[in-house]
């Protein structure tokens, strides 16, 4: 039954999993980037799935243009306004086509 439980759970965490992100996670820059990109392990749903970016003062940076990229279904992208020296935090939730909601953060850093 346990060995059951925790296939089930290797399973459900593979629904939409974050392959990679642009900038990567927890990086360092020395140029601030100008766009938000992650790639998924699945197809997401454009209606449903959504990225954000913040700073750490907790306003929004992003320029509020989060979308499925049209032709890459496994890529959400966001643009950014202009960064400066400091902490950002990237925040998404995606709906993958079969069903599935999966949520995460990650942060970077302008150096």
């Amino acid at each position: 039954m346990l060995v059951a439980w925790v296939l089930g759970v290797g399973l459900a965490v593979a629904h939409s999993g974050l392959q990679r992100a642009e900038p990567p996670v927890e990086s360092k820059l020395k140029r601030p980037p100008s766009e938000v990109k992650l790639y998924f392990t699945e197809r997401l749903e454009p209606a449903y799935s959504a990225v954000r970016v913040k700073d750490e003062h907790g306003a929004q940076v992003d320029r509020e243009d989060s979308r499925v990229d049209a032709s890459n279904p496994f890529l959400l992208r966001a643009t950014l306004l202009p960064l400066e020296h400091g902490a950002y935090t990237v925040i998404w939730r995606v709906l993958s086509v079969d069903g599935h909601v999966t949520e995460g953060r990650f942060t970077f850093r302008v150096e």
